[in-house]
Order: structure tokens, then sequence, then C-alpha cells
């Protein structure tokens, strides 16, 4: 990926921040859930079989999706003592300060795909919030 694809990629980052969802593409909105058991599986299924038709199309049209909480104790002891950690993925774009911010508030470490671009300023971050990042090869 070349500078300029970085800089742009960072720049529809900011955008889709700045803009609330469904404007020019807007981040949809991503819910993590726990389903750790077959009770916590029938509970989910039973609320997806009770939304609202609108809340409906909003998963149909991908503005509303969910994230498989992965509960994981950090290597090396980063975090509090018995707390889990869930793993945000990201595939490609630029991971700017911001998403590390929102990923050390909610105890969750990052896994970057191959067309994922770490921003110095948020690497900066991460070090700082102790975020752990891994970057796929």
């Amino acid at each position: 990926m070349s500078d300029l694809d970085a800089l742009r990629a960072l720049v529809r980052e900011v955008i889709r921040d700045v803009l609330p969802n469904g404007l020019a593409g807007g981040r949809p909105e991503v819910e993590t859930v726990n389903l750790s058991t077959d009770d916590d599986l029938g509970a989910f299924v039973r609320r997806l079989l009770d939304l609202a038709p609108g809340e409906r199309e909003e998963l149909r049209s991908g503005r509303k999706r969910f994230m498989l909480a992965s509960p994981r104790t950090p290597p090396g002891g980063a975090g509090r003592a018995g707390e889990a950690t869930t793993v945000r993925r990201i595939e490609r774009g630029a991971v700017t300060e911001a998403v590390v911010s929102a990923a050390a508030r909610d105890g969750q470490r990052l896994v970057l795909g191959r067309g994922a671009v770490l921003t110095p300023l948020a690497r900066d971050r991460a070090r700082a919030s102790g975020v752990q990042i891994e970057k796929e090869r």
C-alpha cells in the first residue's frame, strides 16, 4: 500500500468517525455478543427473532453487525488480573489513535489484517495505554 493509499484510508476513516451512521457509508453499529453456552446462543437467537422490522433491515443491510466476544487472558499479564480481553479484527484501512483509544476503553486487543496500517500516533497510544496489537503476515 502506498503512502497515498494509506492517507486516503485515514481520511475515509476520519470522515466515518465524524459523520453519523448511514451517511456517506458511515461505520456500522457493531455489538459484541458473548456466546459461551448453549443457553447464551438460544437467548441470542430468540432476541433476533423478536427484532422489529426496522432493526431487521439494519441487519440485512449491514448497518448493524455482531462481533463474537472471545474471552482471553492477555499474554504477559497485560490488563488486570483475571480480566477477559476481546479481540477486535481490522482487515484494512488506517488504524488511528481513536481506534486504539476505543480498544483500550473496551479492554480489547487488536488484530490487524494484511490491508490494515497502524498510524504512528496510534502506535504511541497503544504503548501508553497497554493495548496489544498483532499484525497478521
